[in-house]
């Protein structure tokens, strides 16, 4: 769990020029990218968005105009390498309802943490399967989508729970070699009753899917 110093909190007001540049796909896919693998090139970004160099390396100028990114030590002198400055960031969902801007920045970030689950659960498959991860990992791993009957209260009360347990392990395996990266992602989105009658896409349901099919080999029960 990042620390208070390794997180970027964004306020809709303050930071507005800064949603508006973050408000890009590629943007995002790059500074997940950054934070999750660490320190890369634009030419290597390139190689792994199936992107051209030229691209990745403007919108990796754009995040460093806005202190999302910033230059890291070079393994030489013929490319310039950018880090993640921050391992997370973070905002007040009531305070980014204020405007139009900031409410596409959280719906576009909501939808990429998607696409960053999909993208992590074949990797994931991939590691375990060619033997780049141990058969250790196999048990504890998974994902579920319960459906419990909470209340907004009892929702914020679950988070910041779940919050704090993870800080005190995080900093429990910090020094463990053992220890690996862990994408983590949690979706508290509560849901108005179905119209009776509503068929599948219809206003109200959300469509598609098996709600609450909840993984029983996952022990542990997303920007």
């Amino acid at each position: 769990m990042p620390s208070e110093d390794q997180k970027r909190v964004l306020d809709p007001e303050r930071d507005a020029a800064a949603l508006k540049a973050l408000t890009h796909p590629l943007r995002i896919r790059l500074l997940g990218m950054l934070r999750q693998d660490g320190p890369a090139t634009a030419s290597e970004l390139a190689v792994r968005t199936a992107e051209s160099s030229a691209s990745t390396s403007y919108h990796l100028r754009v995040l460093a105009k806005y202190a999302f990114v910033a230059e890291a030590e070079h393994r030489d002198g013929r490319e310039r390498r950018w880090r993640a400055v921050h391992a997370l960031t973070s905002w007040s969902n009531e305070a980014m309802e204020a405007t139009p801007g900031s409410r596409a920045y959280v719906n576009l970030s909501r939808r990429a943490q998607i696409q960053h689950l999909a993208a992590s659960l074949a990797r994931h498959e991939a590691d375990i399967a060619d033997g780049r991860l141990g058969r250790e990992w196999v048990e504890p791993s998974g994902i579920s989508d319960l459906m419990p009957r909470l209340t907004p209260e009892s929702l914020a009360e679950l988070r910041e729970a779940f919050d704090r347990r993870l800080e005190e392990l995080t900093a429990r395996d910090a020094g463990d070699p053992r220890a690996v990266r862990v994408v983590l992602l949690t979706a508290g989105l509560p849901l108005a009753p179905r119209e009776p009658g509503a068929g599948p896409g219809a206003a109200g349901d959300p469509g598609g899917g098996d709600p609450g099919c909840g993984d029983a080999g996952d022990a542990g029960g997303g920007t």
